[in-house]
C-alpha cells in the first residue's frame, strides 16, 4: 500500500461517522456509556471462560448491521492489531497444561481455554471501540467524555493527539514525495538518509507545533475546546441504553448458554 493511500485510509473511520442510521443518530454520551459497560462486562469474565463470551458477539454484529458499516473494513482493522493479542496468550497452552475438559474424547488443556478467551475478549473490545468511533467520530467521543465529566485537560490532549496525527502525516508525506522526486528506484533508502528524514521531520513538527500554539493563544484558547452543537437526550437514547444494560446483565449474571444447551438436549431427546 502506497503512503498516500495509507494516509487517506486512516481517516475512513471518521468519514463513516457521517452516516444517517439509527446508531449514528444516538446521543454520543449514550454510545460511550454503552461501549464502556460492554467492555467492563467482557473483561470481567474469568480467564478460562469461553462459552459465556459467545453471546456478547451479538452486540457488535447488531451495531454493524444497524449502522450499515463495512464489515470487511472493520475486520481488516482488527486483524491489523491482532498479533498483539496473539503474542499475549500464545504461550498459555505451553505453560498451563492442566486438563480443563475432555472434548469429544480429546483432553483440552486449560492454557488453550485461556488463549481462546484472550482472543475473544480482544475481538469484542476492539470491535466495540472501532464501531463507537465509526458511528460517532473521534471528536464526538471526546466531546461525549467531556460532557460526562472527564477532565478538560485530558479531553483536549486526546483531541490534539488525534488532530495533529494528520498534521504529522502531512509533513511526512511532503518529505517522502520530495525524496521520491529526487531519487530513482530504491535510491535514497539507506539508513543514513532515513535518519536525516526523521530528524528533519522532528524539527518541522516542533516548529509547526510552536506556530499552532501561538495562533491558538492569539485566538483566546484557554484549555477548553468550544462545542458549537450539543446533542440532547431523546427517548430512543434511553431505550437503547436500557436495552444494552438488560442485554449485558442477562448474559453476564445468568448462565443463558447453559440453559440453552439443556433446552436443546431436552428437545433432541
Amino acid at each position: 500500500m502506497a503512503f498516500d493511500e495509507a494516509y487517506f485510509n486512516i481517516g475512513r473511520l471518521d468519514r463513516l461517522s457521517y452516516g444517517d442510521t439509527f446508531v449514528h443518530r444516538l446521543d454520543p454520551r449514550v454510545k460511550v456509556i454503552a461501549a464502556m459497560l460492554f467492555v467492563l462486562a467482557v473483561v470481567s469474565f474469568s480467564k478460562y471462560e469461553v462459552l459465556g463470551l459467545v453471546p456478547f458477539l451479538l452486540f457488535p454484529v447488531a451495531l454493524v448491521t444497524l449502522g450499515d458499516l463495512p464489515l470487511l473494513f472493520l475486520v481488516k482493522k482488527i486483524l491489523l492489531v491482532a498479533p498483539f493479542a496473539v503474542f499475549v496468550g500464545v504461550f498459555n497452552p505451553i505453560l498451563d497444561r492442566q486438563t480443563a475438559l475432555v472434548l469429544f474424547g480429546v483432553p483440552l488443556a486449560a492454557g488453550w481455554l485461556s488463549f481462546i478467551s484472550i482472543l475473544l475478549k480482544f475481538l469484542l473490545t476492539i470491535s466495540a471501540a472501532l464501531i463507537l468511533i465509526a458511528t460517532t467520530s473521534f471528536p464526538g467521543v471526546c466531546q461525549a467524555l467531556r460532557r460526562l465529566g472527564a477532565p478538560a485537560l485530558f479531553v483536549s490532549q486526546l483531541l490534539f493527539l488525534y488532530r495533529y496525527l494528520f498534521v504529522l502525516l502531512e509533513e511526512t508525506m511532503r518529505i517522502v514525495r520530495a525524496r521520491d522526486l529526487r531519487s530513482f528506484g530504491k535510491r535514497g533508502m539507506e539508513a543514513k538518509v532515513a535518519a536525516r528524514i526523521i530528524g528533519g521531520l522532528f524539527l518541522r513538527t516542533v516548529e509547526r507545533a510552536e506556530r499552532i500554539y501561538r495562533a491558538m493563544l492569539s485566538r483566546g484558547f484557554t484549555g477548553e475546546i468550544p462545542v458549537l452543537r450539543r446533542a440532547g437526550g431523546r427517548r430512543a437514547d434511553a431505550l437503547f441504553l436500557l436495552a444494552v444494560v438488560l442485554y449485558l446483565a442477562a448474559f453476564r449474571f445468568f448462565p443463558v448458554m447453559e440453559w440453552t444447551g439443556r433446552l436443546v438436549q431436552g428437545v433432541m431427546r
